[in-house]
């Protein structure tokens, strides 16, 4: 573990964090693709739909969301009032970034006629240019909310897009956008460890691409895939997501086999750089100082929020 040169030496992590976050009045949200350590001593861990109703219920004064920027904004759209950092502001989205506001805007007006369902991994910009949020946990469920002749566009992620086509039968125009971790899978590497472990399952996130998704028993959000290993009877999974989620998986499901699929190359493509910029370092560092803060512009938030809050509204479950 690396030493930030502002933090004493002598300083326990963990104790410091657990004063501060008590002197600061302070939540600690992390997501499921966090490092281990930063799960562990985080309030709530889960996914984005789970992390955005715990946002929006707290009554802590300061918020410490580890994760990425987009995370950090929702927090911040539907609490204006509170204090929202973030361990490292450079922790951002490659899908948010697929999605550039001008020409996104561009393309909604091109497009009139179309509801926009933007996936929730977008920046607060974007979202205030849609008509609805949603998350992997609950896509199916909010296009299935517009009638059969609403003409949609699905956004930013097109593989995920592609999933709800297959489970609603919606012809939806679909944003050329993708996460970087997603589709690093490799295909024939996933075929190799079928035969090494012919008794495995495979679980998915939708947001892999389709030649991916073929090969699994299982495919929902990071909560799901969760559920799905901890209920099952079977012992050995193969997990097509970013790795972080095995901590979690390993935790609830003690003595089964984890097995985090491939990427293409040799490399730890199946770990989010962005995720994996916020260390505990700097999550001291974030409620020590609150810094850095999140800010959203009043007129952008507003804008955000109501799609949002339509998302937020709805009676679904968050697995």
């Amino acid at each position: 573990m690396s030493v930030n040169p502002t933090i004493p030496t002598d300083v326990d992590l963990f104790d410091a964090i657990e004063a501060l976050k008590r002197e600061r009045k302070a939540v600690i949200l992390a997501h499921y693709y966090q490092e281990p350590d930063i799960q562990d001593i985080a309030d709530f861990v889960g996914d984005s739909l789970g992390l955005s109703r715990k946002a929006q219920a707290t009554d802590a004064e300061v918020i410490v969301f580890a994760g990425v920027h987009f995370m950090a904004e929702v927090a911040k759209i539907v609490n204006p009032d509170k204090t929202v950092v973030l361990p490292d502001l450079e922790a951002g989205c490659s899908l948010a970034d697929s999605a550039p506001t001008d020409r996104f805007a561009a393309f909604k007006a091109a497009h009139p006629d179309h509801k926009i369902i933007s996936y929730i991994n977008c920046s607060a910009e974007v979202k205030a240019l849609s008509d609805i949020i949603c998350t992997s946990s609950n896509a199916v469920d909010v296009v299935n909310l517009f009638p059969p002749e609403q003409k949609l566009i699905f956004a930013p992620d097109k593989n995920l897009g592609r999933y709800v086509i297959e489970q609603t039968g919606r012809d939806m125009l679909l944003w050329n956008g993708a996460c970087q971790v997603h589709e690093v899978f490799s295909e024939k590497k996933l075929m190799q460890l079928r035969m090494r472990h012919p008794d495995a399952v495979v679980v998915a996130h939708p947001e892999c691409e389709p030649h991916i998704l073929r090969h699994a028993e299982h495919i929902g959000s990071t909560t799901s895939l969760l559920n799905y290993v901890q209920t099952s009877p079977l012992k050995t999974f193969i997990v097509l997501t970013e790795s972080g989620i095995l901590h979690q998986m390993a935790k609830a499901a003690p003595g089964k086999e984890l097995i985090a699929a491939p990427p293409e190359g040799n490399c730890a493509c199946n770990e989010c750089p962005h995720m994996r910029r916020n260390t505990l370092e700097k999550l001291y560092l974030a409620l020590r100082d609150l810094q850095p803060v999140i800010e959203v512009p009043e007129a952008t938030r507003l804008g955000a929020l109501k799609p949002l809050a339509r998302m937020l509204a709805m009676d679904l479950n968050a697995g």
